[in-house]
């Protein structure tokens, strides 16, 4: 039998195969990429077993656990979990903590179905621990440069083009705007810091002493950046991509009108998929109606809702130009403005997307 580990470093960078057994409510607030949910006890067993603990303490808590979980019910999480072994034979299993649950799970598969299968010694609480010290780690040890730009000009895209990136809206699943919505929704907060932690472990084992992150608030929707990391982002040295207005342009086309409205058609269909992403579009203006004022709402809305029948007659989208280059002009770019004066001592490099490029990869900045 392979020896029950504590080598969370070798398990992350291993993208290894684990089996979480905590209950489904445990897996919902947060997991790791990859983890399967087999659970030892449903969240109503888990919670008859709490109650029991604290009125009648452990023994009595393990002695309901065994009533609850036994006979078919038994016989069908033991079967589900031989087949992740069987499957993931090189894979590991873990509870909270890595204690009796992950113990008991352990011992009715080597009983019940002849597997000997090792544990995560810690448990996931283990794991969550030296995921969160990756990143702070990090922050102490590696240097981070902040790439800026005015709304639209493809930091995501530049970013996604070096091995050092840390791409923040990617693990977010959020672009990281009023209008920044996927159709599908955001993960956890512990599953974002997990994600960001893992991104972050493989790329210094690969050899990456400095990191470059996009310019972003302190929350990417609903997820909160690390605070050390946004704390470090107010002062780190800042690269300022710059395009062209039609570049610009083009690109919140692409990103916001048409990939949006793919991405819902995709999950619901033509039909419904195109009401959901206009409802989704008039919503996000509508997000920053106070912002904008009253009158300049109004004008918005009425060109993004002419560009919207227009797309859904015959499918163009070139009339979405309208509401977006004002919403550029008008709205965004004074404030990016603003905050580029605000960081303008710290800006140590200016360019396109191809100068922007060759500088971040070592073009008059030191390699990663």
């Amino acid at each position: 039998m392979r020896a029950d580990t504590r080598d969370f470093r070798a398990l992350f960078l291993g993208d290894t195969p684990l089996l979480d057994t905590r209950a489904p409510v445990e897996f919902a607030k947060g997991a790791f990429p990859g983890a399967v949910n087999l659970p030892l006890m449903s969240d109503a067993e888990r919670h008859k077993v709490g109650l029991c603990y604290k009125q009648q303490g452990q023994d009595a808590a393990i002695a309901l656990g065994h009533r609850l979980v036994s006979g078919a019910v038994k016989a069908e999480r033991v079967a589900a979990w031989a087949a992740f072994a069987q499957a993931h034979p090189d894979g590991y299993l873990y509870c909270f903590r890595g204690g009796l649950r992950s113990q008991i799970s352990q011992a009715w598969l080597r009983e019940e179905a002849g597997i000997a299968y090792p544990r995560v010694i810690g448990g996931y609480k283990a794991m969550r621990g030296f995921l969160l010290e990756t990143i702070e780690q990090a922050i102490a040890e590696c240097g981070f440069v902040v790439l800026g730009g005015m709304t639209g000009t493809g930091k995501t895209d530049v970013l996604r083009q070096l091995d050092h990136g840390l791409d923040l809206e990617a693990h977010a699943h959020h672009r990281g705007s009023s209008f920044g919505k996927h159709a599908t929704g955001q993960p956890a907060q512990i599953d974002f810091d997990n994600s960001l932690a893992i991104d972050i472990l493989k790329k210094r084992a690969a050899g990456c002493r400095q990191f470059v992150v996009e310019d972003e608030s302190q929350a990417i929707g609903s997820c909160s950046l690390p605070f050390g990391l946004y704390q470090g982002m107010q002062r780190y040295p800042v690269v300022w991509l710059e395009d062209t207005q039609p570049g610009r342009v083009q690109r919140i086309l692409r990103d916001y009108v048409i990939d949006l409205c793919g991405e819902f058609i995709a999950l619901h269909g033509e039909q419904d998929g195109f009401g959901l992403y206009a409802a989704r579009l008039r919503q996000s203006l509508d997000n920053i109606a106070r912002r904008l004022g009253g009158e300049r709402h109004r004008r918005l809305a009425a060109l993004m809702d002419e560009a919207l029948a227009r797309q859904a007659g015959d499918g163009s989208v070139d009339a979405h130009r309208a509401w977006i280059e004002p919403l550029l002009t008008e709205y965004y770019d004074p404030m990016y403005a603003y905050q580029r004066q605000a960081k303008a001592a710290r800006i140590i490099f200016t360019g396109n997307h191809q100068e922007v490029l060759d500088y971040l990869r070592g073009s008059g900045h030191p390699s990663p």
